[in-house]
């Protein structure tokens, strides 16, 4: 199916409706609602099997075990986060589709260090860029983002168009507290560094430890990728 037929781009009085019907709503509630509202062709879930990433994909493979994960391989990632991926992608029966820069832009990233002198320029090639194609399929766009992680994230509405996108956070008013009280629970399996104090995880020269965000492309005023700007 050419699921580019599929796309819709949805009115600001529909995406009004949408926040005020989703709101009153729990976090299963709204992942079993997404699937009466939208054809599962038309909504995009991505996954960056980082520190708890488990979260949002055992919610989804609750309601829905065909829905397709996308993953962006940077290839730069820790070696940690490519074993998480598997054992995440085997615990709950996940079908990951990796999406990846052409070859020859990433090289010039490797010999360039481009992370060194322009992370958003890195972020672009190696993250923005992949997904941009794909998103072009899409309606609608699950994302596990939560308020309490930083300030541009405290700013969303559980439904907010992105450029030609309508994303969808499922968690947006979750607390840290009752995400850690939900894995606890159902004894979710962590990313291995959280263990070593990472507690948001990208590329390995990127990422440090540190609370919540802050050790994400340390040293600088930098804080999302791209993805979700």
């Amino acid at each position: 199916m050419d699921t580019l037929s599929q796309k819709r781009i949805l009115s600001e009085q529909e995406i009004k409706e949408l926040n005020q019907k989703y709101k009153t709503l729990n976090i299963q509630e709204r992942l079993a609602e997404i699937y009466k509202d939208f054809e599962q062709d038309e909504i995009m879930l991505t996954s960056s099997f980082a520190a708890t990433s488990a979260f949002l994909l055992k919610l989804v493979s609750d309601v829905n075990t065909s829905q397709k994960v996308y993953f962006i391989d940077t290839g730069y990632h820790f070696e940690e986060t490519l074993r998480y991926k598997e054992k995440l992608s085997e615990l709950y029966g996940l079908t990951v589709a990796s999406l990846r820069a052409p070859k020859q832009e990433h090289e010039f990233t490797t010999r360039d260090q481009t992370w060194k002198k322009n992370p958003d320029f890195c972020c672009s090639i190696n993250k923005v860029q992949p997904l941009s194609v794909i998103k072009e399929s899409y309606t609608v766009w699950i994302s596990g983002l939560m308020k309490w992680q930083s300030d541009h994230r405290a700013s969303l509405d559980i439904f907010e168009m992105r450029g030609d996108i309508l994303k969808f956070y499922p968690l947006l008013d979750v607390t840290k507290e009752e995400r850690d009280a939900f894995i606890e629970k159902h004894q979710l399996p962590f990313h291995p560094l959280v263990a070593k104090g990472y507690q948001s995880i990208g590329c390995t020269h990127c990422t440090v430890p540190g609370e919540d965000r802050s050790g994400r492309w340390n040293n600088s005023p930098k804080t999302e990728c791209g993805l979700h700007l």
